[in-house]
């Protein structure tokens, strides 16, 4: 700040010129006119008041900027964003242009790109499918059995848990039969869709002898019943491929939830009919659907009324 004071001091008490005073202190000329623009901006004069020192003077020239008025635009709802994305013909780039509609000032589309995807990266990291509405039903049966007393004999059969879940809402459909035979799970397929009121476009199974008669990477063999089924509900099988777990993670983690939050529930309870059972994982499984999501808004319920069924 002593330079800038010998500035001003040349500049108004001695009347020299810009370049007089850089030549006598050392600077560039466009230094000097800088510093004397400033303290014009500043609204001094010669002399300086007393009470100006070094500190004062340079808050004085140098002061804080301005607030800028104009606030920073909203960010999108990102979890609206990624649930939009399920349904059909739904892109990034519609989801933008109606966010620009919205908010004219916004964020441009690189942006928006990106951001969806670092707030997409802080879900649950596994190899991510992304599920249209109404697309595909991921199909499983739990790893656990469900004992089943008779009540005659005394004698237990373990029961096999059927799982159906839905790719977009994460929707779930359980419920316990004798065996995995193909007659069993034919009648659980027909029990998931009446229960729900429509159809998939298409069917992820396991690779069981009662869908997959002989499993192939490319064209793997399919059951005929199964095949006439599909045909008759006007849907399509795509088999996942042999231990290849993330072809159908949603029905892994489907079955990881059935487990945990239906079967170790009925760990202490006894059943004495199939049915008796079923009424039972029906009443948890309407819990399970209504159960508020960990990290998105809403629920599978809400989700499936919302964008699966109308599907």
């Amino acid at each position: 700040m002593r330079q800038v004071y010998e500035v001003l001091r040349l500049k108004w008490a001695q009347d020299l010129s810009d370049r007089q005073i850089a030549q006598s202190l050392g600077l560039s000329r466009p230094t000097v006119a800088h510093y004397v623009q400033r303290a014009q901006a500043a609204g001094l004069s010669w002399s300086l008041p007393d009470e100006l020192d070094e500190s004062a003077l340079e808050q004085r020239l140098s002061p804080p900027p301005a607030a800028k008025d104009a606030q920073t635009p909203s960010a999108p709802d990102w979890a609206h964003v990624h649930q939009e994305l399920k349904r059909k013909g739904v892109t990034l780039w519609l989801l933008w242009q109606e966010y620009k509609a919205a908010v004219p000032e916004g964020f441009q589309y690189s942006w928006f790109c990106q951001s969806y995807r670092d707030w997409a990266s802080q879900l649950d990291v596994v190899m991510r499918q992304r599920h249209r509405a109404g697309e595909k039903l991921l199909i499983d049966y739990a790893g656990h059995t469900l004992p089943i007393v008779n009540r005659q004999s005394g004698e237990v059969h373990e029961a096999q848990v059927f799982i159906a879940v839905l790719g977009a809402s994460n929707y779930t459909y359980a419920e316990a039969t004798w065996s995995q035979s193909l007659p069993d799970r034919m009648g659980s397929h027909v029990r998931t869709f009446e229960t729900w009121g429509g159809v998939p476009e298409v069917l992820v199974p396991d690779n069981l002898k009662a869908t997959v008669t002989h499993p192939h990477r490319y064209e793997p063999e399919l059951n005929r019943t199964y095949v006439e089924m599909a045909a008759h509900y006007g849907v399509a099988i795509v088999p996942a491929r042999s231990a290849r777990l993330r072809d159908k993670a949603k029905v892994e983690i489907g079955v990881q939830v059935v487990e945990r939050w239906i079967l170790v529930r009925l760990r202490h309870h006894t059943f004495f009919s199939l049915a008796e059972a079923n009424t039972t994982i029906r009443q948890i499984l309407t819990d399970l659907n209504t159960r508020s999501f960990p990290k998105l808004p809403g629920c599978r319920q809400r989700v499936f009324d919302t964008l699966e069924r109308p599907t």
